[in-house]
């Protein structure tokens, strides 16, 4: 009805749409005048804007208000954060993963009006030498190497094992990760003795993957323990945003888990891969002490909507502070270019990633399954350090927990809140402090690759 009346209007040669209009839509687009450094008397900034991932910007411009879409473009990528407003005036802090180099910078308002691009220069953050921290331990053998997620056995190949053995060694993939449960009490058949015993006889390892709610952790835990006594070679907990907030339950999963399973056993970690955008997820549990000893974050990276390169680096600068060695999940789903499968892979070799994944195999279609089974290529463009989390006063979430954790070993005043309070400022300008860095009271590269050498203090929720 409502298209009618719109062609009727126009057929009596009624305008509907001035063409001043969209002149007026251009003229109210913000703008951008200016770019400087925070401090901007920083010394690197006196021939031009270079900064470092992390660091702020201030931003002045015609139009520009707090809240704005503030967007990082460089060649394979793009990457974006809101605008804030400070004592400075408008700020934004240049988001981790970022890539060193040429780097266009503009500001977009609720109506997705874009400014003009301001070009920066962003370097990759400093090293501490020697390493400050002991070196992660390493990926699990059974981690290692090419892995494929089956959700619905029935649904992969038909569920015929022979078939199942024949696209895996086509392809190069040596594990295979099929669900055996969700939630508490809610076993899948498919995952029993027999197809793991089937499958093994053929040269082909198999994990079990649980999805967790945190509603009965015991429970939960009990159907993850059974999973390893039919034989899998490692058990994943997928735990998403129905775990929000279960601190308490987390601790009591992975406690019950690793008293039957034991402290070896390899058992991963997967969930969203950016740890401050689902900040209220537990990690620090389930990647911390008696945790899993692998990181498989889901870097669906067509379904985030950025490209490989963006979403890869901002996922290994929001989980490394864990320390728990990363085996990514990559995307083979919704008919993603083989292209991107390739620069995954290659961009995740030369990151140093032993393992890899990819979901799933009921959602991946031939051109997918064929360039899995290619060699792996070195990417265009060789990776950087993308940079480490930013925390300062009023920051929350997991990522300052963690933090917390440490601090406290060491400066007993800092409770573990979830947020970055003044107790866990005056801490951490004085740990900087003691370590001779810039007492800036923000946990900039140098910050965190030093207080990672702090204990981490036990907390029970």
């Amino acid at each position: 009805m409502r298209r009618r009346s719109l062609i009727a209007l126009a057929a009596c040669g009624t305008v509907l749409f001035a063409p001043a209009n969209a002149d007026a839509a251009r003229k109210k687009a913000p703008e951008l005048t200016r770019i400087r450094c925070v401090p901007a008397t920083s010394a690197t900034c006196k021939s031009g804007v270079k900064v470092v991932v992390g660091r702020q910007l201030q931003l002045s411009g015609k139009r520009v208000t707090k809240g704005m879409r503030v967007s990082f473009r460089w060649s394979r990528g793009a990457l974006a954060t809101k605008l804030d407003r400070s004592r400075v005036g408008y700020v934004a802090r240049v988001p981790t993963g970022t890539r060193a180099g040429s780097v266009s910078v503009t500001v977009s308002d609720r109506a997705g009006r874009r400014s003009n691009a301001i070009k920066i220069t962003v370097t990759a953050p400093p090293r501490l030498a020697p390493t400050p921290a002991p070196a992660p331990g390493a990926l699990p053998e059974i981690f290692r190497g090419n892995g494929m997620w089956i959700w619905q056995l029935a649904q992969s190949e038909g569920g015929n094992l022979a078939a199942i053995v024949n696209r895996a060694r086509s392809a190069g993939i040596t594990t295979v990760f099929v669900k055996s449960s969700d939630g508490a009490t809610n076993r899948w058949a498919q995952f029993s003795p027999e197809l793991v015993a089937a499958l093994k006889a053929q040269g082909i390892r198999v994990c079990a993957w649980q999805f967790v709610y945190g509603n009965d952790p015991l429970g939960e835990a009990a159907l993850g323990a059974d999973a390893v006594a039919a034989g899998a070679d490692c058990l994943v907990v997928d735990a998403e945003s129905a775990y929000a907030n279960k601190y308490a339950a987390a601790q009591q999963y992975m406690g019950a888990l690793r008293a039957t399973v034991g402290p070896a056993y390899p058992i991963g970690f997967t969930s969203f891969p950016y740890v401050d955008y689902h900040s209220r997820i537990p990690y620090s549990v389930f990647l911390g002490p008696g945790g899993a000893n692998a990181n498989l974050p889901q870097i669906y990276w067509q379904d985030i909507g950025g490209t490989v390169d963006a979403v890869s680096g901002r996922t290994l600068a929001q989980n490394r502070i864990y320390g728990v060695p990363i085996a990514p999940i990559g995307q083979t789903y919704s008919n993603v270019p083989p292209q991107d499968i390739a620069q995954f892979r290659a961009l995740w070799a030369a990151y140093g990633s032993a393992g890899l994944s990819w979901w799933s195999w009921q959602a991946t279609a031939e051109p997918g399954w064929a360039a899995l089974a290619a060699p792996v290529t070195a990417p265009v463009l060789p990776p950087v350090d993308p940079g480490w989390p930013a925390l300062t006063r009023g920051n929350k979430g997991d990522q300052v927990v963690w933090l917390q954790q440490r601090l406290a070993s060491a400066y007993p005043t800092v409770a573990v809140t979830s947020t970055f309070d003044d107790a866990t400022d005056v801490a951490l300008r004085a740990f900087q402090q003691s370590r001779g860095l810039p007492v800036t009271g923000t946990t900039d590269a140098l910050t965190w690759q030093a207080v990672l050498s702090l204990a981490v203090k036990p907390v029970v929720w």
